[in-house]
């Protein structure tokens, strides 16, 4: 495949369209997955910080999901914290529930200052498992 292609899981969140993004672009044996947040259906954020985690990762399985993939074909990951330091040790129990086993992706976090009223956002890379 020469062409960038869209992936959408099933269920897509207003985001995408509001925004105006792709969940995901496959590319040759590489699918590059947009940040994934723990918004509701609706587009909304999770109020409650560990719900949010939750459902950022509950939205990138489904975009995995969705190109034939799982955890274990993520390469790399950057995640994005708003308040790193108070965030963390939660962040870090939901991610351990979803990251499947070894060897893990690697993995950038960094702190940034706005997420469109989310508190953390989850971009990945992955390979696809046909192109293994």
């Amino acid at each position: 495949m020469n062409q960038r292609q869209a992936i959408f899981p099933a269920e897509r969140h207003a985001l995408y369209e509001q925004h105006r993004y792709s969940a995901a672009i496959q590319s040759g044996d590489l699918l590059f997955i947009s940040g994934q947040v723990g918004s509701r259906i609706d587009g909304t954020p999770e109020p409650d910080f560990a719900r949010q985690v939750q459902l950022a990762f509950d939205n990138l399985n489904n975009v995995l999901k969705a190109a034939g993939c799982t955890f274990q074909d993520v390469v790399d990951v950057t995640s994005f914290h708003t308040d790193p330091e108070k965030q963390f040790e939660t962040f870090m129990a939901v991610r351990e529930k979803n990251i499947g086993e070894a060897p893990y992706p690697n993995w950038t976090a960094i702190g940034v200052n706005w997420l469109a009223g989310f508190d953390v956002e989850i971009k990945v890379i992955a390979r696809l498992p046909q192109a293994k």
